[in-house]
């Protein structure tokens, strides 16, 4: 992982005028940096992301994992990452995407895929009903949420961040943030491949909403649990119910709603 420098620090601070009810002050306040990270694939461009300059590496490589360009660990040969540059250049084994991609694409922070269709009927092609034998008790999943938040120093500081975490037998494995929803889960899915992480035990606990874009990334990394402070959609729910994953939604305080799978949460 990239050593935090000036160049890629994830905060910055900028000149504002605060207003309150003493009237206007002139001061500083931090806010959150936003990049361009360009991913090629065996020197062909892939994608363009918008995120923050932080964990590149994990996040190229997850995002590859996501979309099915990569799969297993041996077919990735290299990745090279110029975080000033904004680049990514991944050689992979094989041909790459090749025709399977239709157009460049530019990944918003705020949605998955920018100036193209929302849900791609092929997004889930490949994927089968995880089988999995985890149970957690709702009382560590509430916890799990409460300490996602307290993690987020970048949060607390600028509020212009999402978050992520993997965990096991109630503990935090892995805790990522970035300003796009979809690259906090990709860092993760990235680690995980690089570092040939199992996922089958694990539990993804996440900031924002489930969408279904979200939900096929956790399906994709293989894990059964998806845990979130924030609401999923009913395309998240349905395809959750078939892919065997359970949803946990407003996990906050000692409240949670199980939208699909119940049976993995004692309570």
């Amino acid at each position: 992982m990239e050593e935090t420098t000036m160049d890629n620090a994830p905060v910055t601070s900028c000149r504002v005028v605060k207003l309150n009810e003493e009237g206007a002050q002139l001061g500083e306040d931090p806010v959150v940096r936003e990049t361009a990270l360009t991913i090629y694939v065996n020197s062909k461009e892939f994608a363009t992301l918008v995120c923050s300059p932080i964990d590149l590496e994990y996040l190229a490589v997850g995002f590859l994992c996501s979309e099915g360009v990569l799969v297993r660990r041996e077919d990735l040969i290299e990745i090279a990452v110029d975080g000033k540059k904004g680049i990514a250049c991944v050689e992979i084994r094989g041909e790459g995407p090749g025709d399977r991609l239709v157009l460049k694409r530019y990944v918003a922070s705020s949605c998955g895929r920018s100036g193209v269709s929302v849900h791609f009927q092929g997004d889930n092609a490949g994927l089968t009903p995880l089988t999995s034998s985890l149970r957690v008790d709702a009382a560590t999943v509430s916890r799990l949420a409460g300490e996602l938040q307290e993690r987020s120093g970048i949060f607390r500081r600028t509020g212009g961040v999402h978050n992520a975490a993997l965990a096991c037998d109630g503990e935090i494995l892995i805790f990522r943030e970035d300003i796009g929803r979809h690259n906090t889960i990709d860092k993760i899915f990235g680690q995980c491949f690089l570092e040939e992480i199992p996922r089958d035990d694990k539990m993804i606990v996440y900031s924002g909403r489930i969408s279904s874009e979200i939900l096929l990334k956790v399906a994709r990394m293989g894990v059964p649990v998806l845990i979130s402070r924030s609401a999923p959609t009913d395309l998240a729910v349905r395809l959750a119910d078939a892919l065997n994953i359970t949803v946990i939604g407003f996990a906050r305080g000692n409240r949670l709603n199980i939208y699909a799978h119940p049976e993995r949460i004692i309570y």
